[in-house]
């Protein structure tokens, strides 16, 4: 099996200048640029600087802001909250904190009548491609501080009088009038210069993570970027595990998020491109055949939705919440990991070959050397015994459909990373959050901290010119404010992306080159470990 690695974290920006760089081939000092990034006022000063890391690949490091005069508009707060349920067990999960106006008003006058200078504040966000916008509710506000330790301070006051809450920073709002700085680092593909290679990569296995800086390293790749989104929590699966496509080496190990869109990429960096994609699976003998309902992910446990008929609540896609469906049919491959996993149902074993070597239940255990297995749970279980017997031969067979419903078949050379959502498509803004599972219709809150809200992104796609561009925006600081969605999507179309979509973000997102962290990790325990991750390598000896 072919070792590989995974990983990534968050943002913080620090602006690095050319001399504080690995030792490469710049452009004279920063100089502000014409074409600008489309955050805060126009008046705003930019400066970019260019970095050639190998032929055909380059970073470009962009501050827009800043200048070292803080934004008198900007100051920190505590926005009272309720925490995440149990289906947002992610850290970067936002917390309850939009209420109806009426509750709201009755929220801050208790506040008030407590001594707290509370106040309600109306909260709209813009229409999007396939969400009308508009109002999303009223949040709760306390105070109005010059620093982080002033609003703690007042945070804990808060606790001791019975309300949660946490300290905020008005930049990471959204509001268009803020004066940043943001942070922006760009990696762009060169396919007519470029001889390395790209690679997806996840680890050794599926059901660990590891971080961006340990893949790199192990690689010896020339930069990364975190990739698609993944568990992170074992009640929603296994640690680890692409919340969505996996298409790695040209083999699909992970299915997709029904309909959600993925990020096609060949390892010469040519037609990269960005595609809305469905599977079909199925295990047969020459006589019959049972549809499957996964890959490589614990049965009955389905992240971000988008299954089969009959997962609870939903079979649509429906981000950061883990569906679930009693009565699954999951195959696993050797690149899941060690052992399958363990539970009530039965497991038909295969060898290299696809003959059943064993039965077992309850399920779980190793795999044979180069064999695969098929786990069946609840009414699947009487499926799976009719169908395999001790020495059958079984067939396993998964196909991937474009939007058009054609299939996809994707060469060794081929990656495809899962994404969302879209947010620009033939040079046009094209943000989906409603689409692709980001409208929580019972939870506005989710939407307000999750699309709404600055946060770190990782953006991927293809420019007119056929190249591919990465990028990092760091966020969750003072220092760099992070992007919303619909800003992450005017970025990308600035940045002249004919077709672009967001990654996972937040703690997650990272930028490494030369085994290097470009960026500050947002997650308080530094780098986090993720599912997968994308490098650029360098040009093989004696190609």
């Amino acid at each position: 099996m072919k070792k590989r690695l995974c990983g990534a974290a968050a943002v913080l920006g620090v602006l690095v200048t050319a001399s504080a760089l690995p030792s490469r081939a710049y452009t004279p000092a920063a100089q502000p640029t014409r074409h600008t990034l489309p955050l805060g006022p126009a008046d705003l000063t930019e400066t970019r600087t260019t970095t050639t890391l190998q032929p055909g690949v380059t970073l470009t490091r962009i501050v827009r802001g800043g200048g070292g005069t803080a934004d008198s508009a900007l100051h920190w707060t505590v926005e009272v909250s309720i925490p995440g349920g149990e289906t947002s067990p992610d850290p970067d999960a936002p917390p309850t904190t939009l209420k109806d106006r009426a509750s709201a008003d009755e929220l801050t006058a208790e506040l008030r009548a407590k001594g707290f200078q509370a106040r309600a504040e109306q909260v709209r966000t813009p229409r999007t491609a396939d969400y009308a916008g508009g109002t999303l509710g009223w949040r709760v506000r306390v105070g109005t501080f010059d620093s982080q330790s002033a609003a703690t301070a007042e945070r804990t006051r808060l606790r001791a009088a019975g309300h949660t809450g946490s300290a905020v920073y008005t930049g990471w709002d959204g509001d268009a009038d803020a004066r940043g700085p943001w942070h922006v680092d760009v990696l762009t593909i060169d396919p007519r210069k470029f001889r390395g290679r790209l690679d997806a990569s996840y680890g050794p296995d599926l059901e660990n993570r590891e971080t961006t800086s340990d893949l790199s390293t192990t690689a010896g790749a020339t930069a990364a970027v975190n990739a698609g989104f993944f568990v992170l929590d074992p009640k929603a699966g296994a640690p680890g595990d692409p919340a969505g496509v996996g298409v790695y080496d040209g083999r699909l190990l992970s299915e997709p998020v029904a309909g959600r869109p993925g990020l096609v990429l060949h390892d010469n960096g040519r037609r990269t491109q960005v595609t809305r994609l469905t599977w079909r699976g199925s295990v047969s003998t020459g006589t019959a055949s049972l549809p499957l309902n996964g890959i490589n992910r614990v049965p009955g446990l389905i992240r971000n939705c988008g299954g089969t008929t009959g997962d609870v609540p939903t079979s649509l896609p429906l981000h950061d919440v883990t569906c679930t469906n009693s009565d699954e049919l999951v195959t696993f491959t050797p690149e899941y990991g060690g052992t399958t996993p363990p539970g009530d149902g039965v497991e038909a074993v295969l060898d290299a070959h696809g003959r059943v070597v064993e039965l077992r239940s309850p399920r779980g255990g190793t795999l044979p050397p180069g064999g695969s297995s098929i786990q069946a749970t609840g009414r699947r279980v009487a499926d799976l015994t009719a169908l395999a017997h001790i020495g059958d031969l079984l067939r396993i067979t998964t196909t991937l459909l474009d939007e058009r419903g054609r299939r996809v078949q994707p060469t060794p050379r081929t990656h495809i990373l899962n994404a969302g959502p879209e947010l620009v498509r033939d040079g046009r803004l094209h943000v989906t959050p409603a689409t692709d599972g980001m409208v929580h219709p019972d939870d506005p809150s989710w939407y307000y901290g999750w699309v709404h809200k600055r946060n770190p992104r990782t953006l991927a796609g293809v420019d007119a010119a056929g190249r591919t561009v990465l990028v990092t925006a760091d966020g969750r600081s003072t220092e760099s404010l992070g992007l919303s969605i619909g800003e992450s999507a005017e970025v990308a179309k600035s940045l002249g992306l004919r077709d672009a979509v967001n990654f996972d973000g937040g703690g997650s997102t990272t930028m490494v080159t030369d085994g290097a962290l470009l960026n500050d990790p947002s997650d308080a325990a530094g780098e986090r470990p993720v599912g997968d991750a994308l490098l650029i390598l360098p040009r093989r000896q004696g190609r």
